[in-house]
């Protein structure tokens, strides 16, 4: 069985509006994109979809109250909320540094939680 579904892809700036045409749940055609990237962005989202996380964590003892965090590479998608879960459990002794690891394979997901910037 055929479907079809729209995507605007997000690899780059160019935000292409991609036709991803499905057959028993796979890719077999994309079409609408300007670079090889948009079609790999295309079955990763139809197969995987992934998001970079951010957010902040609690600091104890530093000059700020708080430090903005992320995830280093983006977290499988049906993941965030339990991840968001995580991190709002998670209290840092300062300092941090920027792209220190907080929470190593956050819900086994295989992804770290890091730093997004230095903070005495």
């Amino acid at each position: 069985m055929s479907e079809e579904r729209k995507f605007i892809c997000v690899s780059c700036p160019l935000g292409c509006g991609l036709n991803v045409t499905l057959e028993n749940g796979e890719v077999v055609n994309v079409t609408g994109n300007t670079c090889p990237r948009g079609a790999a962005y295309a079955k990763t989202e139809v197969s995987d979809p992934r998001r970079v996380f951010a957010s902040t964590v609690r600091v104890s003892g530093g000059k700020l109250p708080v430090c903005p965090i992320r995830s280093k590479t983006p977290a499988p998608k049906a993941k965030l909320k339990e991840i968001a879960r995580a991190v709002a459990e998670l209290n840092v002794k300062a300092p941090i540094k920027i792209g220190q690891v907080l929470i190593h394979n956050v819900c086994g997901t295989d992804v770290d939680i890091v730093a997004s910037r230095d903070l005495n």
